[in-house]
């Protein structure tokens, strides 16, 4: 069983960039795809944006602009390069994968890695 783990996070001021890189323990390959999701405080999990197989990128309405999502297999890993913050952006960050095309995502979750947007 693949294991992704979060990283990249840290305190960076309104208007900045930050990546945040989510890295697999195995080949992710067979993987059909894999999300970024953020909680904020009193708040639930949203996506964020995700990435299919081979390289077919996802955001919801209110993510486009400002999150890329790229995957790189090469790495076992997947990035979300995130611009111009907002204090609104701040959030634990966790990704997850979809092993098939409208299956599940995991029922487990990482530790995530904190973003804090703040002057």
């Amino acid at each position: 069983q693949v294991q992704l783990v979060e990283s990249g996070g840290g305190l960076v001021r309104p208007g900045g960039s930050l990546r945040l890189t989510c890295k697999a323990s195995g080949n992710i390959d067979s993987i059909w795809a894999i999300g970024w999701y953020r909680q904020a405080p009193g708040k639930q999990r949203e996506l964020v944006a995700s990435v299919a197989r081979p390289n077919n990128p996802y955001y919801p309405n209110a993510m486009k602009g400002r999150f890329t999502i790229s995957r790189d297999n090469s790495e076992n890993s997947v990035y979300l390069q995130m611009s111009r913050l907002r204090p609104e952006d701040t959030a634990i960050y966790y990704c997850n994968k979809q092993n098939q095309p409208r299956g599940p995502w995991d029922a487990e979750w990482g530790q995530g890695t904190l973003v804090t947007v703040s002057s």
